[in-house]
């Protein structure tokens, strides 16, 4: 491991909370992640406050619109600072994402199958496939229109990397430690057997934010994967 794999996510309701989070964290994580609940309470302004503090930041937004829109809004983005931004793993809107990406170094990761989903939300989806399958459909379109990586399940990492290939991206949410609650998350593994099947990166939230000492939590991870390793 040559790097910190750990994106905390900050699914908090204030910006207040996520400092206070970020400041007990402290040195032992240097990257966050700003979902949707963080940013309708506290925007673009918290994000740039994150990144003044030399963090780097996932911005969790996963765009999906128009592609004029979509290609707008990443222009935005663009011009923060924010490392990593999430769009659909739809073509309309990764081509759109792309271009308004332009030459900065934003990088774009594709939103394949939500960890919440199961079998049974497929039929919503009037795909008559397998999660699995409609994941490894979407890495693939995202890889030819240029996108920079995947965001996927633990569960279907080490596909997703065969597709993907050596040098995409890969952001796995949905992961927990042996014996912590899955919450409402239904595709899961724990922190070392994502990254022995080719995660890059660790999306963790609740184990280690709402643990008594988020810091200590955050080091028990990392040595549980370097133990692993």
């Amino acid at each position: 491991m040559t790097q910190n794999p750990i994106i905390v996510a900050l699914d908090v309701e204030s910006a207040d909370e996520a400092r206070a989070l970020v400041a007990r964290l402290g040195s032992q994580v240097n990257f966050y992640k700003v979902g949707m609940e963080l940013y309708a309470a506290a925007g673009m302004e918290f994000v740039r406050e994150l990144i003044a503090q030399r963090k780097d930041v996932f911005l969790d937004l996963k765009f999906y619109d128009i592609p004029e829109t979509v290609r707008r809004a990443v222009a935005q983005v663009a011009r923060t600072g924010v490392r990593f931004l999430t769009i659909h793993a739809v073509a309309s809107a990764m081509r759109a994402a792309v271009e308004g990406r332009g030459s900065s170094a934003l990088k774009l990761l594709g939103v394949t199958v939500l960890t919440s989903f199961g079998p049974e939300d497929m039929e919503d989806l009037n795909f008559q496939g397998t999660v699995s399958e409609l994941v490894e459909r979407r890495a693939r379109k995202a890889m030819e229109l240029g996108m920079d990586g995947i965001v996927t399940s633990p569960q279907e990492v080490s596909a997703v990397r065969r597709i993907a290939g050596p040098k995409a991206i890969l952001v796995t949410p949905g992961i927990r430690s042996a014996g912590i609650d899955k919450g409402d998350q239904k595709r899961v593994a724990t922190p070392a057997d994502a990254m022995a099947a080719g995660a890059d990166y660790l999306v963790i939230g609740r184990q280690i934010t709402r643990a008594a000492d988020p810091a200590a939590e955050a080091g028990r991870v990392l040595a549980e994967i370097c133990v692993a390793g």
